[in-house]
């Protein structure tokens, strides 16, 4: 589900402690998602991205800031060279903002956050976007 819920059998999964689990063997290729142990590779169907990006902090002002986040199952990275902040099509129209967090695997920004983002937004030659741990992220502009 697109707010970070995990299923199993159409039901929801409740622990988190198991979803945390399942999150560190989760796996991108080139034709889905897995969960990869050393006995078993198991696809998995993603709606959207596996991760949701909960909360915020910002460490820092304008060039020099710092913008980490917290996903669902409490990973924390720091945008900037290695854990990109970007935009993808919604196939129903518009731009959904992501941040990278490890191995080709993102979270996407829940609205909050995304709202929180875009009042970070400074104008440079570059565009509209922000500054986090010294590379800039431009936003999306309307056509």
């Amino acid at each position: 589900m697109r707010d970070g819920t995990w299923f199993y059998e159409g039901s929801p999964i409740g622990r988190k402690p198991l979803v945390k689990l399942f999150s560190t063997v989760l796996r991108r290729e080139e034709d889905g998602f897995y969960l990869v142990t050393r006995v078993e590779k198991v696809p998995i169907e993603v709606e959207g991205e596996p991760f949701i990006a909960v909360a915020m902090t910002r460490n820092g002002e304008g060039s020099d800031q710092r913008l980490t986040f917290t996903t669902n199952v409490d990973d924390e990275v720091t945008a900037g060279p290695a854990h990109a902040i970007g935009f993808h099509a919604e196939p129903e129209g518009g731009q959904a903002p992501f941040v990278d967090v490890r191995d080709g695997l993102r979270a996407q920004l829940s609205r909050a956050v995304y709202y929180e983002l875009a009042d970070m937004t400074v104008e440079t030659e570059a565009g509209l976007g922000v500054w986090s741990d010294g590379a800039f992220f431009p936003f999306p502009m309307d056509e």
